[in-house]
């Protein structure tokens, strides 16, 4: 899918733009996917600094990420404006080889053009 169809995509509905996020992160579309952001995006995950802009985003899915591929499902989504909130599971393997399986929780805000401009990612994992 090129950049252009990905853009047409996006403002259709705020919850419609975090779908196609998924989409295209699980089919490993990072030049897609990086275009849903908005230009000073941020992005908030554990154990990264906070990655803010396009290219650092890019940088991120290319170079940084842990994870090689993998699905994830969206179990439950819920949409108030402008902000969009995700509970699901990935499956998938890592740049090791190892085999990954974890609940997350996705945050969104979106612009009024529909790109994201925040998201904040949580996993479910034994801390404390």
């Amino acid at each position: 899918m090129s950049q252009r169809e990905n853009k047409s995509e996006v403002g259709n509905s705020p919850a419609d733009t975090v779908r196609l996020y998924y989409r295209l992160v699980d089919e490993g579309d990072i030049d897609g996917l990086v275009q849903l952001f908005d230009t000073t995006a941020e992005y908030l995950r554990p154990g990264y600094e906070k990655l803010t802009g396009h290219k650092e985003l890019e940088r991120f899915y290319r170079e940084e990420r842990v994870i090689e591929s993998g699905r994830h499902s969206v179990l439950k989504l819920i949409h108030n404006g402008q902000d969009v909130a995700v509970h699901g599971v990935f499956e998938g393997e890592l740049r090791d080889g190892t085999h990954a399986s974890l609940r997350f929780a996705d945050f969104f805000e979106l612009t009024p053009a529909g790109t994201f401009s925040r998201r904040e990612t949580f996993f479910f994992a034994p801390m404390v």
